[in-house]
């Protein structure tokens, strides 16, 4: 199972899960990353944000991302479910959800998926703070972490 959603609805995180897990008596370990708006980033208060996308092209962006996963490990099933529109601090933005028989393939698949989603997903998030308007630009930490997996 691949499965990827993009969606301005709140993500519903156990359903979510049950339905990867299913009732495939192969998977032995099932991980998952869920991904939180803070309210503060580069020291400044945020009070909420808009992420924006290209309807379309993000999910073929996110699919590569998952194929490239699934020839890297042996998965039973891969979920991602993204959100767009506007949110608050504290909102689920992002959840990723991998499944194997075993442990150590789910744990680096999906800290990979989350490594590569950070820098080729085509999303754009805008946070609105005391001091107005603003994009969020990369960060270089996400850049080394995507670097970790190149040639591996």
């Amino acid at each position: 199972m691949k499965a990827i959603t993009v969606q301005s609805e709140p993500l519903d995180i156990a359903a979510e899960q049950n339905a990867v897990r299913g009732s495939d008596a192969g998977i032995g370990a099932l991980v998952s990353f869920v991904g939180l708006m803070r309210d503060i980033n580069d020291g400044a208060k945020v009070y909420r944000m808009t992420l924006e996308h290209y309807a379309g092209m993000t999910e073929k962006a996110l699919a590569v991302i998952v194929d490239e996963a699934c020839e890297r490990w042996p998965l039973a099933a891969v979920r991602i479910v993204h959100r767009v529109g506007e949110m608050q601090p504290t909102d689920p933005i992002v959840l990723v959800i991998v499944a194997s028989a075993h442990r150590s393939a789910a744990f680096a698949a999906c800290e990979f998926i989350m490594d590569y989603l950070k820098n080729r997903a085509p999303f754009w998030k805008k946070e609105y703070t005391a001091e107005g308007e603003r994009w969020v630009e990369q960060r270089a930490s996400d850049r080394d972490a995507e670097g970790r997996w190149i040639n591996r």
